[in-house]
């Protein structure tokens, strides 16, 4: 039977219910399957509704997708949450990694889905890189790869198919893809021995699938970026390294991508090159999807886009499909709760402390410096309050008081407390991933022979950057903030 061009598209839908009409729009173009974003989960009923409804309309041999990667990219929030794969990075342990790969899975299973677009095995070289980071699991390829591929398998063992990414390596870029098209410039031997070591190691584990970058590569490459690129998706990964899984880009609706192909005219190209699967994102106007169909049908009809090209696609689809049939497992309470006691576990062993911590006595005063809010963006949708980091520490310090700010505040309020409380040891937190608020520099800069901690709430490398003692959670989910707690209560 022949199958719709659409099948090699992964789409995206509006909202947390599949409307009459968004599914007799799936059906009538028979699109490959659907990634779930934040806004389409909502309670474990509901959102299990929503992904039988994606099947019916478009058969039950669709994949449904999802970027559950653990720490700050999570899209489900209500089942034990996988740590950061830096978090992973800093205890080492590849049997802890494929555990939080499995519980990544689970939450993901339960619900139907089959798909899920993690881990990242991009090597964090760069710190000023805006979209890796934490995502990564180290600086070290061969830690990337030791640990990254027992992640995916875990996830696989669960049933879940993983797809790993960025491929070739979005690790040293110094640009965000969401916004614009970055350039590694690196000889072929630096990349053999740095971004591509991990996904070698992936193409030998046989992982599931694997996640392209939108990224130029100018020593194999330098016209496309990888994504768009025969040389690179056919010519390195599937003739020289042998990969045979499926091939899925990155989100067309990416600047990276869309500023030079606009209106789905990447699909084809992206096809053509030796992908799969093309994630096409409309953040809600189904309009996107439809354009990508039609720009696939124009290419067959022109001989631009081989059917050859395009029933291989489909056929590897296919077979995942039936390898990762999506088949709901129950998340038992027994499963649960030893989930989330792993997930407590690494949140303690993921704990670094820099310089030496003031002590703290729960019985007398503490002072917490915290941002109200933290911007989001790219690949992150969630972010902790500092209400939500003072919450956490009044557990163990009922003396707690607190100043929160925002970007453009002065610090008045925190150094009214600092002056009332001459003696109360500070915390200072950073909840952001981007750039530090001035204000945040100006209460490091006053808290200098004081007894202070600053508090690394999400990216590590504000450390070096406001000079204090400090303590990196590598994360601020709820496990990452009792963790927190508790470590101080015992300083």
């Amino acid at each position: 039977m022949s199958l719709p061009a659409a099948r090699t598209l992964i789409i995206d839908l509006p909202g947390p219910d599949l409307s009459a009409e968004q599914g007799r729009f799936l059906a009538q173009y028979g699109f490959g399957g659907v990634c779930l974003f934040a806004r389409n989960f909502s309670a474990p009923d509901r959102t299990a509704r929503l992904v039988r409804d994606i099947r019916d309309a478009l058969g039950h041999d669709a994949l449904i997708a999802t970027d559950q990667e653990g720490g700050a990219v999570l899209r489900r929030l209500d089942v034990p949450m996988a740590p950061t794969p830096q978090a992973l990075g800093v205890i080492g342990s590849a049997d802890a990694a494929r555990q939080a790969g499995a519980v990544a899975a689970r939450g993901l299973i339960e619900l139907g889905l089959n798909w899920n677009f993690a881990p990242t095995l991009d090597v964090n070289i760069n710190p000023l890189n805006p979209v890796i980071g934490e995502r990564a699991f180290g600086t070290d390829p061969g830690e990337v790869a030791r640990l990254g591929v027992a992640w995916a398998l875990g996830s696989e063992a669960a049933g879940v198919m993983s797809s790993v990414k960025h491929f070739p390596g979005h690790g040293d870029t110094a640009l965000d893809s969401h916004l614009a098209l970055p350039t590694v410039d690196k000889p072929l031997a630096e990349l053999e021995r740095t971004e591509w070591l991990p996904f070698r190691a992936a193409v030998q584990a046989g992982v599931g699938s694997i996640m392209t970058a939108h990224i130029v590569y100018p020593a194999l490459d330098p016209h496309e970026p990888a994504t768009l690129s025969h040389r690179v998706l056919t010519g390195l990964l599937r003739d020289d390294w042998g990969y045979g899984g499926i091939i899925v880009t990155d989100a067309t609706d990416m600047q990276a991508i869309a500023a030079a192909h606009p209106h789905g005219e990447a699909a084809p190209l992206a096809l053509a090159a030796g992908a799969d699967a093309v994630l096409s994102c409309g953040h809600g106007d189904l309009t996107t999807h439809a354009e990508h169909a039609q720009a696939i049908e124009r290419a067959l009809a022109s001989g631009r886009l081989a059917p050859e090209r395009l029933h291989e696609a489909q056929a590897r689809l296919s077979a995942a499909a039936l390898k990762f049939p999506g088949q709901p497992l129950p998340y038992t309470g027994l499963q649960r709760e030893a989930d989330e006691a792993s997930v407590a576990t690494w949140a303690q062993q993921s704990l670094e402390w820099v310089g030496t911590p003031p002590h703290f006595d729960s019985a007398r005063p503490v002072l917490l410096f915290a941002p109200r809010t933290a911007e989001v963006g790219g690949p992150y949708g969630d972010f902790v309050s500092g209400e939500t980091v003072a919450q956490a520490l009044r557990q163990v310090f009922p003396q707690l008081w607190v100043a929160l700010h925002s970007g453009g505040d002065e610090p008045a309020p925190a150094f009214e407390l600092m002056a009332r409380f001459p003696d109360a040891p500070v915390l200072l937190a950073t909840t952001g991933r981007w750039n530090l608020p001035d204000v945040t520099r100006r209460l490091a800069d006053a808290l200098r022979g004081r007894a202070a901690l600053h508090l690394a709430l999400w990216n590590p490398e504000h450390v070096a950057a406001l000079g204090l003692p400090a303590v990196i959670t590598h994360g601020f989910r709820p496990a990452n903030l009792r963790a927190l707690a508790t470590a101080l209560e015992q300083t």
